[in-house]
């Protein structure tokens, strides 16, 4: 998790949408008639248990004027849970009401505050609100409370940020958050009235931040602290660790009146736009409201493709679900019976059963964006059990052992929902896939370019081809090391270091055939070196590219924690699929003449590598 990250997690459970402001961003404009009933909350108090939460968080609507809220904190408590509320704050300025929920185990308030003052706050909520809400910051201060502040920005009170950090430098335990206006309710009905274009946000929202860090200096106390939500952050140089969402707070699952069970809390109300793709921001990054995109799409959006991000993420062991299950069919599944299809994450949560046992891991990898997450784990099925002690796998045919959705899910009309349940499958995929690539070097005659030869894997294909002048090898690679190392097992091949993505060729060098062995992505833009390259090939020649997308690992404990703490270095500018190389390929392919010969997917049941050959016809 993000620094400030919360522990213990979250069952946000909605209990009505009646409120006592009129905020005009309001999500729940349209249905703020609907409540649920106390027996349906109780439930879901009770069901959050079941799941394993560490603490139920009311929201609404307003929670807080809801006669039974005492009543919940209480059945909260009595289940061995903690009790929090997202909440306007108007109540919680009566201190007898806060004392007990503090003696009913009130640990966590989230309060909406919009403005330093009586006119903007009371402004945006379109009631008389401030004063109260303001006695409820001290009310709540200063009694060990994760204690958070929510200020949504609106083009009200875009202009106004530095007087609501005045306002709240006096309680340096708030952490204060400035959130992006959601396109939803209230803010989907009067968008053009309410929506500020989120570059003017980013930056009203940098100069609030740093003058309150400033003041916080000046004053010598520990906080306020302050971060930013909803807001890309290619916009937020300087503060993108300062991102705060439902995730950092530790929210899992969330559930609405009338739902009958939880379902994961995620990020799909937004969008990376395609300019996104390939920075390397996107893993954390919330990116841009759906709604928003629509109206204004991405021109505000500056990708960062300089730097490097990680090509793997953790699956941490979090406990045995079962033991004994020897169940054949999806009807006997323990997440169809007991456990439930809805609160797992499709992408996040992971089941894996191994003969009699079911064990459930997590990845709270913030890394990878939720859809990316999705897209690795289901669309490309590149999961694997690490049964290494190694930091990091380093032979991932004896390292890895890939997991794949069981026969168990055959049939299942919640296939395409749930998060699955998935085996061992063992066999070496690995090496398998990897004999696609070598009988492609195995076949190359003539001049040979290698862009980012590095450990030399292919030796026992390319050393017999060179010795007998079939082939005449150029190597090249930016580290030094890799090439000094060559230089002492390659007497036949001729080798150059180069300065990072700089070819350094002689301007008559011509090439029959080209390849990019999994430094694919390893280059910082790749469409770039693709310019220079290809007109260095033969007509009749060829580019092979090979590389490998994004995987997830499975890991106990003690294998994350070891992991987690290595130093190995992040050398990749993106985890581009063999479709993604394609589009790169695009703009070249009619100029140069380009015909695609070959193609390797990744996708389940195959490894993480793909391949994709082209040759040049000119």
């Amino acid at each position: 998790m993000l620094p400030g990250s919360r522990s213990g997690t979250k069952a946000l459970i909605k209990v009505g949408y009646a409120c006592n402001e009129h905020c005009s961003f309001c999500h729940t404009l349209e249905v703020r008639h609907i409540q649920g009933s106390t027996a349906e909350v109780d439930h879901k108090i009770r069901r959050a248990a079941e799941l394993g939460h560490e603490m139920v968080v009311l929201s609404g609507g307003e929670p807080t004027i809801r006669p039974e809220l005492v009543h919940w904190a209480s059945l909260t408590a009595s289940l061995g849970l903690d009790f929090g509320l997202v909440t306007n704050g108007q109540m919680l300025a009566y201190p007898e009401l806060v004392e007990k929920l503090i003696a009913r185990r009130l640990r966590y308030v989230y309060l909406s505050l919009h403005g330093g003052t009586r006119k903007i706050h009371n402004l945006m909520v379109r009631s008389d609100a401030f004063d109260s809400a303001y006695k409820a910051v001290e009310q709540l201060s200063g009694r060990g409370l994760d204690f958070a502040v929510n200020c949504v920005v609106t083009r009200h009170n875009v202009e106004h940020l530095i007087g609501l950090v005045d306002a709240l430098l006096p309680y340096p335990d708030v952490g204060v958050k400035f959130s992006m206006v959601e396109p939803k309710g209230g803010g989907d009905k009067l968008f053009d009235h309410l929506m500020p274009r989120v570059e003017l946000v980013a930056e009203r929202v940098m100069q609030a931040i740093e003058y309150g860090d400033r003041r916080v200096a000046a004053l010598g106390q520990s906080g306020p602290s302050f971060s930013h939500g909803a807001i890309p952050l290619c916009l937020m140089p300087g503060y993108e660790d300062r991102f705060d969402d439902l995730k950092t707070h530790a929210y899992r699952t969330m559930i609405e009146v009338g739902e009958p069970d939880f379902f994961p809390v995620d990020d799909l109300n937004k969008t990376h736009a395609t300019p996104c793709h390939a920075c390397a921001l996107r893993g954390p990054c919330p990116g841009l409201y759906k709604g928003y995109h629509e109206v204004y799409g991405a021109t505000e959006v500056h990708p960062h493709r300089d730097r490097p991000r990680s090509n793997s993420y953790n699956y941490k062991l979090e406990k045995l679900v079962s033991v004994g299950f020897e169940g054949s069919t999806h009807t006997e599944c323990p997440l169809v019976n007991g456990l439930g299809v809805t609160p797992w994450d499709r992408g996040r949560d992971l089941f894996v059963r191994n003969g009699k046992r079911v064990a459930r891991f997590r990845a709270e990898s913030r890394d990878f964006s939720d859809q990316e997450i999705i897209e690795i784990k289901h669309d490309l099925g590149q999961l694997y059990l690490d049964v290494s002690t190694k930091p990091a796998p380093d032979d991932f045919a004896r390292d890895l052992v890939q997991l794949v959705r069981s026969p168990l899910c055959d049939g299942c009309p919640s296939f395409g929902a749930c998060t699955g349940m998935f085996e061992p499958l063992f066999e070496d995929v690995f090496t398998r896939d990897d004999t696609k690539v070598r009988e492609v070097l195995a076949q190359l005659r003539g001049e040979i370019l290698d862009l980012g030869c590095g450990e030399g894997p292919y030796e026992d294909i390319l050393a017999p081809l060179a010795t007998a002048g079939t082939i005449n090898y150029l190597g090249v690679d930016p580290h030094a090391g890799a090439i000094a190392a060559l230089r002492e097992r390659w007497p036949w091949a001729q080798l150059r270091q180069t300065g990072g993505e700089e070819l350094e060729l002689e301007p008559e060098r011509r090439f029959d055939h080209v390849l990019i062995l999994r430094a694919w992505n390893h280059l910082r833009e790749p469409d770039k070196i693709l310019a220079e390259l290809l007109p260095r090939i033969r007509a009749g020649g060829t580019l092979t590219i090979v590389d490998n997308v994004a995987f997830g690992l499975a890991r106990t404990r003690d294998q994350t924690q070891r992991a987690e703490r290595s130093r190995a270095a992040f050398e990749h500018y993106r985890n581009d699929s063999s479709n993604d190389a394609a589009r790169v390929l695009e703009p070249f392919m009619e100029r140069f003449g380009l015909a695609v010969i070959a193609r390797h997917e990744v996708g389940p049941h195959a490894s993480n590598q793909w391949l994709l050959r082209v040759r040049v016809d000119g």
